[in-house]
């Protein structure tokens, strides 16, 4: 990529016109006695937006074996695939709910060069039915790693409208780089291939480039592993 994603740039002409507009209101009418706590709405609206923007900074100390989440959220399926139109062959599939609450930055499951980006318009069912899956507007991007071809996809919720990722073919991520983003609820799906090692269950809590998912069989780590 050109330069480092940041969601705080990504979310700025939202937040930024929301707390200006709040804090020109508060100088309007505080001078004049007036109801300042008309401008908390405004001001509240600008916080929460900002808050919705986060991008707190993580560090990935994943062994070299390990691959890590591509999303903050709740692993709501661990799933073994025959065929998927997101994979060549059979494959795992970890996925991850993110609430409105949650950090909506995506990041890289592992060290690799971008195969291939393709965008899908669809609905926006809720995430948590996994009929989202298969009928929401999605992004995949495929990533041809040293261990296996892995593949991060980006799946709209019923509240969030647009899927951000600044990521290309040909780009190389490292593993917990920041590639994009999905403004408010979504889900987040990893495939790997099938003799991956999944390292988390069904309601566990992850958090993107942080959190170890699993790793792959038969690579080595500095420890020996």
């Amino acid at each position: 990529m050109e330069e480092p994603f940041s969601a705080w740039r990504e979310g700025a002409p939202y937040y930024v016109p929301l707390l200006v507009l709040g804090v020109a209101l508060l100088a309007i009418l505080m001078p004049h006695g007036a109801r300042v706590y008309l401008a908390l709405p405004v001001l509240l609206a600008g916080v929460a937006v900002l808050c919705f923007f986060r991008d707190p900074h993580r560090v990935v100390s994943a062994a070299p074996s390990e691959f890590v989440s591509p999303a903050d959220g709740t692993v709501v399926a661990v799933e073994d695939l025959d065929d998927t139109p997101y994979y060549d062959g059979p494959c795992r599939r970890v996925s991850i709910f993110l609430s409105v609450l949650s950090v909506h930055v995506n990041r890289a499951p592992y060290d690799g060069v971008v195969r291939k980006v393709e965008y899908k318009p669809g609905r926006y069912k809720n995430a948590m039915n996994p009929a989202s899956s298969q009928v929401n507007e999605s992004n995949a991007v495929w990533l041809d790693t040293l261990q296996a071809r892995v593949t991060v996809r980006q799946i709209s919720g019923a509240v969030a409208r647009r899927i951000v990722c600044k990521t290309s073919v040909g780009d190389s991520l490292r593993k917990g780089e920041k590639f994009g983003m999905i403004k408010l609820g979504s889900r987040t799906e990893l495939y790997l291939p099938n003799t991956a090692e999944i390292r988390v269950s069904v309601n566990d809590r992850v958090r993107a480039g942080a959190t170890v998912l699993g790793r792959f069989p038969g690579t080595q780590d500095k420890s020996g592993e």
